[in-house]
């Protein structure tokens, strides 16, 4: 079953398995939120449901979005994100979705925006190698060869050279579940997740899983 939430990014820390072992894990706020939307393939063409998680003022968000929410007597959110589900006759405009969707154990694909590292040279931006260090070579690090000269006479499409890097949709697949803290509201998950500290994140379950 297709499981989705909304969370925000805390931090990491680590926790011990029950073997002992040191597990490093993020700490994710997992909702709660709420159903803003069902959307079905009678009325759509197909099954999703809207969450909206976050409180936010009613004067900071924009009239589109307040009478999204208003038409389903809803107070407005900061964030409204879409998920396609199974069994959507489950859900209602109004349910909350809360951290215990997921449990100890499940496999989730987690979906965010990736730090900004702002603009960058090659080196650092797609891992080549600079040139000898000495004063002579006049050499260090540069992108290097641009291509041909004269035919045909311009650089190709995908030269890898400097620019922005960062701040992209990064999926991660596959990650585990550790722990859920329903006093808390958040999910312990295995490992590393997009995004700085307070990142918004699309929460599902794994598609390989």
């Amino acid at each position: 079953m297709r499981k989705a939430i909304i969370g925000k990014k805390i931090g990491m820390t680590q926790i011990f398995d029950e073997t002992g072992k040191v597990v490093p894990v993020t700490v994710i706020e997992a909702g709660p939120c709420v159903v803003a939307q069902v959307k079905t393939v009678e009325t759509d063409g197909y099954d999703a449901i809207q969450l909206g998680f976050g409180e936010v003022k009613e004067n900071k968000v924009n009239r589109p979005v307040k009478g999204h929410y208003a038409k389903a007597s809803l107070t407005p959110k900061k964030h409204l994100r879409e998920f396609r589900v199974d069994e959507i006759e489950s859900y209602k405009v109004g349910d909350e979705v809360k951290a215990d969707t997921f449990v100890a154990g499940d496999k989730i694909d987690v979906q965010g925006t990736s730090k900004g590292k702002g603009f960058q040279g090659v080196i650092k931006r797609h891992g080549q190698s600079r040139g000898p260090m000495g004063h002579g070579s006049m050499y260090h690090r540069r992108p290097g060869s641009m291509g041909p000269t004269s035919t045909p006479g311009r650089v190709f499409k995908g030269k890898k050279l400097p620019g922005h890097m960062g701040v992209q949709t990064i999926t991660i697949q596959n990650l585990d579940v550790v722990r859920v803290d329903m006093d808390k509201n958040v999910i312990l998950v295995k490992g590393s997740v997009p995004g700085v500290k307070g990142a918004i994140l699309k929460i599902k379950t794994s598609v390989k899983a």
